[in-house]
């Protein structure tokens, strides 16, 4: 048997409405999966849970999807932030797929002292993102900031909201009783630095205020983008979907 396609769409979903297709939807379907009329391909928005359509006309460059019924309904999830260090291509390509797969809700680009670039592709990030979405099956597309300076994001720290440091100066506790308290569960953060590490003077700021708490994840010196999925494995399986009480509310 043939899985379903997952796509993630914005309009509203709800049965019996018609989708239509974007170009490069249409493109990807017909000439990648070479899927065809009548097919049945798997639609969410972020809103309105997963449903279930229908290809109903295809065109040479477009097409529509019926809406069937409904799959799963939208359920609130773990709001947890991924504060990075901008990374070089191919390694925060490769956060940001895994990220997404692992249920961050946000990913957050800063600039520090030893970032290499302070560029980023904000559409090709959230292309990958939207695809890791689709292909992992979780029902939201994590958002993704416009790159700021690590000063001016902590400056403006919602309230409330901790953030968990990920110290490679070995000073934090270790991260496993961090992410273990249930105070870190949901609407928190974690903070990877670059691949030099955060310079001095930007681990005295950030252990100075109130709402971050520091991580050590061992004596091994990591890449960024190992630390970071490393740090969010811990997180799902002490405070996130991995837990036993998510486990049977999934």
């Amino acid at each position: 048997m043939t899985s379903l396609i997952r796509l993630y769409v914005t309009n509203k979903l709800t049965n019996g409405i018609e989708v239509e297709l974007t170009e490069k939807q249409h493109h990807y379907l017909v000439h990648v999966m070479r899927r065809e009329l009548g097919d049945e391909i798997v639609l969410f928005n972020g809103r309105d849970g997963e449903w279930r359509g229908k290809l109903q006309i295809l065109l040479k460059k477009s097409g529509r999807i019926i809406i069937l019924d409904q799959l799963r309904k939208q359920k609130l999830e773990a709001d947890l932030w991924l504060v990075f260090a901008i990374l070089k291509r191919g390694p925060i390509d490769f956060v940001t797929e895994k990220a997404s797969e692992l249920g961050v809700s946000k990913l957050c680009p800063v600039i520090t002292g030893r970032t290499n670039s302070t560029k980023v592709n904000l559409d090709r990030l959230k292309t990958i993102a939207m695809e890791a979405a689709e292909q992992c099956g979780r029902l939201t597309v994590p958002g993704i900031c416009e790159p700021q300076r690590l000063e001016q994001v902590l400056s403006n720290w919602p309230e409330g909201r901790g953030l968990v440091l990920l110290d490679e100066s070995g000073a934090g506790k270790p991260i496993a009783e961090v992410m273990a308290d249930r105070s870190y569960r949901n609407g928190d953060a974690i903070c990877i630095g670059p691949e030099g590490g955060f310079e001095s003077t930007e681990l005295e700021y950030m252990k100075n205020l109130s709402f971050v708490t520091s991580a050590s994840i061992g004596r091994r010196l990591l890449r960024a983008e190992t630390a970071a999925i490393a740090a969010l494995a811990v997180w799902q399986a002490l405070a996130g979907d991995w837990t036993k009480e998510q486990m049977v509310n999934y």
